[in-house]
């Protein structure tokens, strides 16, 4: 017997799995009562994971870590493929299963590799001139940065840059203090990877859409965070992964496209699945049109074994719940934030707000005693894994948790930063 398949059949033990075959095949779980302090519960779910217990990883928001169900998918996939020689095109199981776990209809969705990809789709296709306005804030990473740098670099738009508030009403409140006749777009982070502070995007959202100006977040850590519904948010574009929170394979990510702005975003490469129809042999050769829907913007071959790992992403996070699984990761959050002041040294800085709407699974802090690159070598040494931010002088030391953690191991953490203040 495997032993993700030995593992699987261990959680039968446990009363919440009682009569089911393994995680892959129980019921979707209604949001209980307390489920997030459900010690039990999430340690049985650990087990689905193959990071040792010796390893406490707290960097989910760079990486996130597959369950078996997720690597397995992949590759039993792999193996029909190539003993099949079967062709990887388009997914049309895999988007609609996405967009149903996105809040989205499945011809707003498109396929990318990452993030930096959609965003790159994004900033090159808006309808932009030279001293058009967009507007980006001051905690962006390289791959939401530098798209748009470089339209400025080439068109001559123009970056205007805000500082994030301590509240959500004061982050709105900055951007719209920007906003000019000039602006165009608000290319914001839905959570930046700096401090996981979570912007108010339905706000943000409703805002551009009074002015005429344009939505896109870049949401590298919102999709599997939070339970997210697009559809609520009222964005005109999205951009995520399905490596982080979503716990799928690697180099995995999708775009989101309103459908009302689908024609407005022109997109810039083409191939199989951009059109509609095409014809070398008309004179002059021509292509009908772009396909009717965001898939124009995931052409070529493509990767059924990761599109398979998607799926088992998705399925996943839907037998355990959504709304269970953001309940678990604020309550970790909590937590830990919660155990810092406890601490009670005025070495700490805490720099994620403390206002509840605004934080979700990531906390960053700083030990004014000690630089964040001295703490996470100390750290690496105890096995635990973190993330230290020098992006934009943030400076940080970033603790992002997901399902997989456990109490246990944010008291290790806790302890390990009390004994080097």
């Amino acid at each position: 017997m495997k032993r993700s398949q030995f593992i699987r059949q261990s959680l039968l033990a446990y009363p919440a799995f009682l009569s089911l075959k393994g995680i892959s095949q129980i019921p979707h779980q209604t949001t209980s009562e307390n489920i997030e302090k459900n010690e039990d519960y999430w340690k049985m779910l650990r087990m689905q994971f193959p990071h040792p217990s010796s390893l406490i990883y707290f960097n989910n928001g760079t990486m996130g870590i597959s369950p078996y169900q997720v690597i397995d998918a992949v590759y039993n996939k792999s193996v029909v493929i190539n003993s099949k020689g079967q062709y990887g095109g388009g997914d049309h199981e895999a988007i609609e299963a996405l967009a149903n776990f996105t809040g989205a209809d499945k011809d707003e969705i498109a396929f990318t590799h990452n993030v930096t990809e959609g965003n790159n789709i994004i900033a090159q296709g808006l309808p932009l001139k030279k001293g058009d306005e967009v507007i980006l804030t001051s905690h962006e990473h390289v791959g939401g940065a530098l798209p748009w740098l470089n339209r400025a670099k080439h068109d001559g738009i123009v970056i205007k840059v805000i500082n994030l508030g301590n509240t959500a009403a004061e982050t709105l409140e900055n951007i719209e203090k920007l906003i000019t006749k000039k602006t165009k777009a608000i290319a914001v982070p839905h959570i930046p990877c700096t401090i996981g502070q979570v912007l108010p995007v339905k706000q943000i959202s409703k805002l551009a859409s009074s002015k005429g100006i344009f939505s896109f977040f870049d949401g590298a850590h919102g999709a599997g965070m939070l339970n997210l519904d697009l559809h609520d948010l009222g964005c005109d574009f999205y951009s995520s992964c399905c490596h982080k929170w979503m716990l799928g394979p690697k180099g995995t990510g999708f775009l989101y496209v309103k459908k009302e702005k689908l024609e407005v975003l022109k997109p810039i490469m083409v191939g199989a699945y951009s059109d509609s129809g095409w014809d070398m042999l008309s004179n002059p050769p021509s292509m009908k049109s772009y396909s009717n829907s965001a898939h124009r913007f995931c052409y070529g071959t493509q990767s059924a074994e990761l599109y398979e790992g998607i799926q088992a992403a998705i399925k996943f996070h839907e037998t355990i719940g959504k709304q269970n699984i953001e309940k678990r990761i604020k309550y970790l959050t909590n937590y830990f934030r919660e155990s810092l002041k406890k601490i009670s040294n005025s070495n700490i800085e805490i720099v994620t707000p403390e206002e509840e709407e605004s934080r979700a699974g990531v906390t960053a802090f700083r030990l004014k005693n000690l630089t964040m690159q001295k703490f996470q070598e100390t750290a690496t040494k105890e096995n635990i894994i973190i993330r230290v931010v020098p992006e934009n002088n943030v400076n940080v030391i970033r603790i992002s948790t997901h399902i997989y953690n456990q109490i246990h191991e944010i008291d290790k953490l806790t302890d390990l930063i009390s004994k080097n203040l």
